[in-house]
């Protein structure tokens, strides 16, 4: 397992017990990669099987909250599992970054299941907004 720096802190707000029966509440989390390069911050989730227009990317400060909701339509409503890994749903991360990173100028591309969100070093702290989601790289 690669190594994440340690000025990156993640916050996680839907691994409390108890959330994934309780409706309307987010239960589970994607798989999240996060690396530096010479120009900034990476963040890679993993949510094949979603459409980019189920995603929402809200920034707060130097708070990036990524939700949305994958559907559980490709099953038949009367299947017996035996196995089931897949998890459908709501889901919800919040990464909460260092100041040196500019989140106004952020950019986020959805494709072929993996959402890429690239994040520029700066020093500016930008209000709350919304990031638009790309088709593509």
């Amino acid at each position: 397992m690669g190594k994440v720096s340690s000025s990156v802190h993640f916050i996680s707000r839907t691994a409390m017990a108890g959330t994934r029966d309780v409706p309307g509440k987010a239960h589970w989390e994607p798989n999240t990669d996060l690396y530096t390069t010479d120009d900034g911050l990476v963040i890679k989730v993993e949510l094949a099987g979603m459409r980019s227009d189920n995603l929402e990317i809200t920034v707060e400060g130097m708070r990036l909250r990524l939700s949305g909701h994958r559907p559980d339509s490709c099953r038949s409503p009367h299947c017996n599992f035996l196995v089931m890994e897949i998890t459908y749903g709501p889901f919800e991360k919040i990464l909460e970054l260092p100041a040196c990173y500019d989140l106004s100028r952020a950019k986020a591309a959805y494709l072929n299941g993996f959402l890429r969100i690239d994040v520029p070093l700066a020093h500016a702290h930008p209000k709350g907004h919304k990031l638009e989601i790309s088709e593509g790289t």
